[in-house]
């Protein structure tokens, strides 16, 4: 493992995983990308389908896939200003990993959910300062 200097932000990831999470990672991006894995879609459509976001959020989340080259920001000249989003080759290449992500959480959801209705919330909470 290559040590690094920590202020280096492109080699501040000894870890491929920790690496990953960085770009796809948090609540809302794979739900972005899952989306985006059907088509094209406009940033009210991604509004739509994905109702908890807030706008200012999905604004941010997007700059950042963006910025990191997973997705295409395309704007249209036109009245009023039409804004697209798409995959790039790097953002469909992960497809399969949010596919994975889909097919894992189908599988154990029921499961996770009736382990956390068993255990009572304030035993969750003080497991949080451990």
């Amino acid at each position: 493992m290559k040590k690094c200097n920590p202020q280096d932000e492109i080699e501040a990831f000894a870890c491929p995983v920790a690496f990953t999470v960085d770009v796809i990672g948090g609540k809302w991006k794979s739900l972005i990308l899952f989306h985006l894995m059907s088509g094209t879609k406009r940033f009210n459509e991604l509004r739509r389908l994905i109702p908890d976001i807030t706008q200012r959020m999905l604004t941010l989340q997007l700059r950042e896939l963006e910025v990191d080259g997973i997705i295409h920001r395309e704007i249209y000249r036109e009245v009023p200003p039409k804004v697209e989003y798409s995959l790039t080759e790097l953002g469909s290449s992960l497809a399969p990993l949010v596919s994975a992500m889909r097919e894992w959480g189908a599988v154990h959801e029921r499961k996770i959910l009736e382990l956390r209705r068993a255990v009572p919330v304030s035993s969750v909470a003080s497991c949080s300062s451990i």
